[in-house]
């Protein structure tokens, strides 16, 4: 390969969705850097042995864990001196073209992305062209997008949809991946896992809330944990609990009577193939979370999605309905439940999203 490939990653989001990627670029012989940039710091190196990636990771910051805009501000600067002299230093080991491939829509990927540019390489952008056209929902997601579409020169969509959104800019070279990469990462964690987290046979939901306009909105907050607590008083609920989620329950009082409640079980963050266990054995899913959306359309498990607006298509109409905070949204959903589950998008279908973009890396086009 005439590259110097360089993946930037900053977060267990990211590290789901690119794991794919870099396991078929190593079982092609396919060398790359792996650059990790600290944003997210716990359960990184869990990941890594879990999805079995050999390549050997840098980091670049060793600090406490960035969350919080204002703290994210703070840290991409020094950050983005770090990373543009490590690439620099990689550029300078042979005569390769330096790509350095960012993903999605956080902090680290326009850190990367201006990295790549200011040392001179190409800028590869994965899960590109996802567009909510609401500066506010997300916020600062849809921001990060913007600037980011206009510092990539190759981008990976993960659809017509989304390569559309990306149609008319100068400039970049548009590359349709069919699906998200993360179906591969479904694949792979359905053929490791062993049966779930033993839930037993009881039916029972997942929540996962963590998005900075939930936690971070007292009101909304409230809102949100007063429905599930209604849902625990027929559903069990296992509540997946965030670093930054528990912090909010504790410093908004709300925890003590989560831990209290019998119908709620809270459990810690975890690794990605127990958590799909524990997210394929529920009869329904309350999240947050975008990537969490795209699981659950392949794997047609229910969900009632908690924000305002979403960039994704994915499962919208068919298991996955926008609640918009509306509560009569979230009651139609509740009292609309079917009994089972509908499959999605075929987990052993012939779509291989991860192929494509390793196809066009090792092509060196």
């Amino acid at each position: 390969m005439g590259e110097q490939v360089v993946c930037v990653i900053g977060t267990r989001a990211q590290l789901i969705k690119m794991a794919p990627v870099m396991q078929l670029m190593e079982r092609r012989g396919l060398g790359y850097r792996l650059v990790l940039t600290g944003q997210h710091r716990a359960t990184m190196r869990e990941l890594l042995e879990e999805f079995g990636i050999r390549t050997p990771a840098t980091l670049l910051y060793d600090g406490a864990e960035v969350s919080g805009i204002g703290r994210m501000l703070l840290w991409l600067p020094p950050m983005l001196w770090r990373l543009v002299r490590l690439l620099r230093r990689y550029a300078a080991d042979g005569p390769q073209r330096l790509e350095v491939v960012v993903h999605g829509d956080t902090f680290s990927t326009l850190l990367g992305a201006l990295a790549g540019r200011i040392a001179g390489g190409r800028v590869l952008h994965v899960e590109s062209g996802l567009r909510s056209f609401n500066i506010w929902h997300p916020f600062p997601e849809e921001l990060t997008r913007l600037a980011v579409f206009r510092l990539a020169q190759v981008a990976f969509c993960p659809g017509a949809w989304a390569a559309q959104n990306l149609a008319g800019r100068r400039g970049i070279r548009i590359v349709d991946t069919g699906e998200n990469t993360l179906l591969d990462s479904v694949r792979f964690a359905v053929s490791e896992n062993d049966g779930g987290d033993g839930a037993g046979e009881q039916a029972y939901c997942v929540a996962s809330i963590h998005r900075f306009e939930n936690i971070f909105n007292l009101e909304r907050f409230r809102a949100i944990v007063g429905m599930l607590e209604r849902i625990a008083e027929h559903t069990p609920v296992v509540f997946v609990l965030h670093p930054a989620t528990q912090r909010r329950l504790e410093s908004s009082g709300l925890y003590p009577a989560l831990a209290a409640n019998p119908g709620f079980r809270l459990v810690p963050r975890m690794t990605y193939v127990p958590f799909m266990g524990l997210v394929a054995g529920a009869r329904f899913v309350v999240t947050d979370g975008g990537s969490n959306q795209e699981e659950l359309s392949y794997l047609g498990i229910p969900a009632l999605l908690m924000r305002q607006a979403t960039e994704r298509p994915e499962g919208l109409g068919r298991n996955v309905v926008l609640s918009n905070y509306d509560p009569a949204v979230v009651e139609t959903f509740l009292a609309a439940l079917p009994e089972g589950r509908r499959l999605g998008v075929p987990l052993g279908g012939s779509s291989a999203p991860s192929a494509v973009i390793v196809d066009f890396l090792a092509g060196g086009d």
